[in-house]
């Protein structure tokens, strides 16, 4: 049905040249899909903070083969089916690629209208191995995966928390239980076996039964597959009930909303994220447009930035707007100059070359660790 629909809608607009194939002088519509509202809105602002910002700076530049670039909004709340939802909508406005989806969940979902509609999707978050394991051809990201992430905590904790008791805890969506079954996979598999692992539902507010049963069994390490949001309630509890494992987790909880919620509890949160951005010489003249006008540059905001560097660069590459042609040339490269570094794909659409290193929370800071 969604197919028919666009044929006729891409008949009347086009007038039978075809889509892509139309006056120079016409717009390339690209969408940004995220959370722009609900409990994971800080990676909505962060994306959306560097996708605007590098569409603007591709058309002070001219654009793309000579037309500008304009860019639509979608907001799926980090919703999977709001995100099917958002992903129609945008496909009936016949947009040429969509930056996102934000959260993984959202964007495994998202993804199956994509790939039956052949948009060129790149998501700058989404890290749950399942957005590119099925083999669509049209999805890439360029950020790492969960199992990546997933394989540096388990070392870490292996090796700095030998005899010590581990819980791992996780909220149930794709994002949290994924890199939690990873993290738990691989301590087996090094000869280590968690006192807990357990999960809780996102959205709630009192986890004192969970923290009850953890301080209990005289836990020492909390592994933590979520967000920010429920992560910074457990540790201010915890806190309450003078618990205070050292806490472990993901890039769901870079956002300064974990430290807003926590508070000093949050002091020590050890976290696996990918370098600073921020550091790449390439960032340093966005890096400072954006700061002149009080946007921070942390979190996602370079990776968003550089979703459209990369999409914009594959567009020149194959001298089309085309969506098949684009997803083509991100797969054949060689490789895409950004303020993130130098970004190569594989077969899957995942990064050839992705990096994660451990951050912590000091002060109301995040810091890598070097």
């Amino acid at each position: 049905m969604i197919r028919a629909k666009l044929a006729v809608t891409a008949a009347v607009v086009a007038l039978g040249a075809g889509l892509w194939a139309g006056a120079a002088q016409a717009d390339i519509t690209i969408a940004l899909a995220g959370p722009m509202t609900g409990a994971a809105a800080a990676y909505g602002e962060q994306t959306r903070a560097g996708v605007e910002a590098a569409v603007a700076d591709i058309n002070a530049k001219g654009g793309l083969l000579g037309q500008k670039l304009v860019l639509t909004i979608a907001d799926d709340a980090c919703d999977a089916k709001q995100a099917v939802a958002a992903a129609n909508k945008l496909v009936s406005q016949n947009v040429a690629a969509v930056i996102g989806h934000v959260c993984s969940g959202a964007s495994i979902a998202a993804s199956n209208v994509y790939g039956e509609e052949g948009i060129v999707m790149i998501s700058p978050t989404a890290t749950s191995p399942q957005l590119t394991d099925r083999g669509l051809k049209n999805v890439f990201r360029v950020c790492g995966r969960d199992d990546q992430q997933g394989e540096v905590a388990a070392k870490l904790i292996a090796d700095r928390y030998k005899g010590k008791k581990v819980a791992i805890v996780h909220d149930k969506q794709a994002y949290g239980q994924g890199l939690a079954d990873d993290v738990k996979r691989r301590l087996n598999a090094a000869g280590i076996t968690e006192a807990a692992f357990t999960s809780i539902t996102a959205g709630e507010k009192d986890y004192s039964a969970l923290i009850t049963r953890l301080k209990s069994d005289g836990v020492d390490v909390l592994y933590y597959g979520g967000y920010d949001q429920e992560l910074g309630l457990i540790a201010r509890q915890a806190a309450d009930q003078q618990f205070r494992p050292q806490i472990i987790g993901a890039d769901g909880i870079q956002p300064q909303s974990y430290w807003n919620i926590a508070g000093d509890t949050a002091e020590g949160t050890l976290f696996t994220f990918s370098p600073d951005p921020q550091r790449n010489p390439a960032a340093k003249p966005v890096v400072e447009a954006l700061q002149a006008k009080n946007i921070r540059t942390d979190g996602f905001t370079l990776f968003a930035y550089a979703a459209v560097q990369t999409y914009a660069e594959a567009v020149q590459k194959a001298n089309s707007a085309k969506p098949d042609a684009v997803a083509k040339a991100l797969r054949a490269g060689p490789s895409f100059d950004t303020v993130v570094g130098s970004l190569s794909f594989d077969d899957k659409g995942d990064l050839k070359q992705p990096g994660y290193v451990f951050w912590a929370w000091k002060n109301g800071e995040k810091v890598q660790v070097d």
